[in-house]
């Protein structure tokens, strides 16, 4: 029970192999037999392949490495010596005004549109007015009629 819960020391279980491992085990202890027998026997196995110590795939890790960081570093270094000239930075900022100048123009287009919509508004609205004063001037008419004719 002590070996069961690991309570013994080494020469305990020493001696406890050597009692099993011999002919004249108790009978009721008979069924531990093979499970000492196998752990003796499992001991002396050993491993005999190499085993490598560095993966293979290490190095290519480190080339990636290296190549990302050689491009992180041209990426930072190339722009600032081969970056626009000030012929180009000109022409850049010219057509930039030209462009904001067009959409300037394309926008008092729009909001004068929005004026003339809004105004169309106000004309339906006073379309729609008189034709719900028409219609109530049509229902006078209907029962003025009927109690005129009705006297």
């Amino acid at each position: 029970e002590k070996y069961n819960n690991a309570e013994t020391s080494l020469a305990e279980e020493a001696q406890l192999r050597a009692y099993f491992q011999s002919d004249d085990v108790a009978p009721h202890l008979e069924h531990y037999k093979p499970m000492f027998i196998y752990f003796s026997q499992a001991q002396q196995e050993q491993y005999t392949k190499d085993v490598p110590l560095k993966p293979k795939r290490t190095k290519m890790y480190q080339w990636i490495s290296v190549a990302a960081v050689a491009v992180l570093m041209l990426g930072f270094i190339v722009p600032q010596f081969m970056g626009p000239s000030e012929a180009e930075k000109q022409e850049a900022l010219l057509v930039y005004n030209q462009t904001m100048e067009a959409l300037s123009l394309v926008s008092i287009g729009m909001n004068e549109g929005k004026e003339q919509m809004s105004n169309l508004a106000l004309v339906n609205e006073g379309i729609d007015q008189g034709a719900q004063q028409a219609s109530m001037l049509g229902e006078f008419n209907t029962i003025t009629n009927r109690i005129l004719k009705n006297k």
